[in-house]
């Protein structure tokens, strides 16, 4: 009787995780970390694979647009190199990390979504 009561938890818990993944708000761009864990760790099906694997790509657009945004931000910076703002850490040092940060992100973003888009082509087969 527990375990029939933790499964049907889990699948109540991953068909919310869905509809919050399918919504068109913000918060279709992030989830807790404990749902994410649950979601990838009860994906078994090629639904739950596919969801998996756009919740990735939405990430990846997001690392995306902040590393073009960050970038812009880079070239401004980059521009002015002297008196304050040539002490280290320089404001051009600081937006170049966080460009970095945001294109090794979005990388691997990708390569989460592209593992769980196989494992939907698999699971399909």
């Amino acid at each position: 009787m527990n375990r029939r009561r933790m499964v049907i938890t889990a699948i109540a818990a991953f068909t919310i995780a869905i509809g919050i993944l399918r919504a068109d708000s913000p918060a279709a761009k992030t989830l807790k970390k404990a749902d994410l864990q649950a979601m990838i760790r009860n994906a078994h099906t090629v639904q739950q694979y596919q969801a998996l694997a756009t919740y990735f790509r939405l990430r990846q657009q997001a690392f995306k647009q902040q590393a073009h945004s960050e970038l812009q931000e880079l070239e401004r910076r980059s521009a002015d190199v002297t008196g304050p703002a040539a002490k280290y850490p320089r404001p051009v040092d600081s937006s170049r990390n966080r460009y970095e940060y945001f294109t090794y992100e979005a990388q691997q973003m990708s390569q989460q979504a592209a593992h769980y888009e196989s494992l939907a082509a698999t699971a399909a087969q």
